[in-house]
């Protein structure tokens, strides 16, 4: 990857205040411009992060595929991020408040792709985007909005920091996920004892397998490959919920199973 010495610049300021939990802002003169200016941006900072130590980047998640997430975030088209090894969970988790600057909880379908996803393997239909996909799963998405303020730093810078992506919970994948029909099924989030919104599939962009087209799509205009054991959040069903020291919460999904979460 060629990169400029802005691009270095912004990447290094951009990891710097994420690792120390610094609410971000970046410089206007800074920023990049456009939407992939900032997957350019993502992908050299990603590389940085990498070396930090949280690991290679092992999934993705797809934001703003939703129309109650659009609403709430101000965004009208998805917009896609990293999650990195280091910050993949399983089952039920318990994760510390001081790790983050405001934490969140997104109420997610997840996919397991089952084989190596080539740019160069021109356009997907249904058929083949099912023989990409061995298995489907509920999802948490840890969100962290680590922002001075986000909607006046723009959505390319956004992107560069994996739009507001700390990570992830991912429950069991289902392996004969066909039987289900995963526009109909329906998330619910739970806190402390009370359901706090609920959706269903067809919320993702009418169907969820559309969201991970979209991402084939990005990844093949980027030159980027999508691997075979990789995952895919697919967005949230429900709008995001924000957790305090001591919050007690669960997703559940039909047939997809429950993940539960405390915040200490």
């Amino acid at each position: 990857m060629k990169v400029n010495s802005e691009l270095h610049t912004t990447a290094l300021e951009l990891v710097r205040q994420r690792l120390n939990l610094e609410p971000i802002f970046i410089a206007t003169t800074q920023r990049p411009q456009t939407e992939r200016s900032g997957y350019e941006l993502q992908a050299y900072a990603n590389r940085l992060i990498n070396l930090e130590g949280l690991g290679p980047v092992v999934g993705y998640k797809i934001g703003c595929t939703t129309p109650v997430m659009q609403q709430f975030l101000g965004i009208r088209n998805p917009c896609a991020g990293a999650i990195f090894d280091q910050t993949v969970r399983y089952g039920a988790v318990d994760i510390p408040r001081s790790g983050f600057v405001k934490i969140g909880i997104e109420c997610e379908i997840a996919v397991e792709i089952g084989k190596d996803i080539n740019p160069e393997d021109g356009s997907f239909s249904y058929s083949a985007l099912n023989s990409c996909v061995s298995g489907v799963m509920a999802a948490i998405e840890i969100v962290d909005d680590r922002y001075a303020n986000y909607s006046s730093l723009g959505v390319p810078t956004l992107i560069g920091d994996n739009f507001f992506n700390s990570g992830c919970v991912l429950g069991d994948p289902i392996s004969n996920w066909q039987k289900l029909d995963i526009t109909s099924i329906e998330g619910i989030t739970v806190i402390n004892g009370k359901e706090v919104g609920r959706g269903k599939g067809q919320a993702v962009m009418e169907n969820p397998l559309n969201a991970l087209s979209w991402l084939i799509e990005l990844k093949r205009s980027l030159g980027q490959i999508i691997k075979k054991g990789d995952f895919v959040l697919l967005g949230s069903l429900v709008e995001t919920k924000w957790l305090e020291k001591g919050d007690i919460a669960f997703i559940e999904i039909d047939g997809l199973g429950r993940l539960d979460i405390s915040v200490f």
